[in-house]
């Protein structure tokens, strides 16, 4: 009996969030803890996106806050293995980055997108607002 307790709460304690559509919703920057240095600073004052709750997304290139270009495109989603996956379906001519559709790494509080762009490789997205980075 104790065996089973435990192995309940082993598997509360390190379930994965399950992911809907509505989780999607917001905005998104690069994670520079994921590889700290300039070329994630760099990364994340030139490319952030916005997922809205009509299903459009709009990714944005930048130079810190001036914005330089805007895609457009539409996500849905599919549930294969009981958590949503994100589909990105933009407008053409599009933008690299966002050619094919992110991997989804969730954990027990949360989840982040990787695109794997043909230039810049693994490129490591958040759930959060932009904001200016310390000179």
């Amino acid at each position: 009996m104790l065996a089973v307790v435990a192995g309940l709460v082993t598997e509360r304690l390190t379930a994965k969030v399950k992911l809907t559509r509505n989780d999607y919703y917001g905005e998104y920057v690069i994670g520079r803890a994921f590889f700290p240095g300039i070329w994630a600073d760099w990364q994340y004052n030139s490319f952030r996106f916005e997922i809205k709750k009509n299903d459009s997304v709009y990714f944005f290139v930048t130079d810190k806050e001036r914005l330089i270009k805007t895609y457009k495109g539409k996500i849905s989603t599919v549930n294969p293995y009981g958590s949503e996956r994100l589909i990105i379906q933009m407008d053409k001519p599009g933008h690299h980055v966002l050619n094919a559709n992110p991997t989804v790494y969730r954990s027990r509080t949360g989840f982040y997108l990787v695109f794997n762009s043909p230039r810049y490789k693994n490129m490591f997205f958040i759930k959060a607002k932009w904001k200016r980075l310390p000179d």
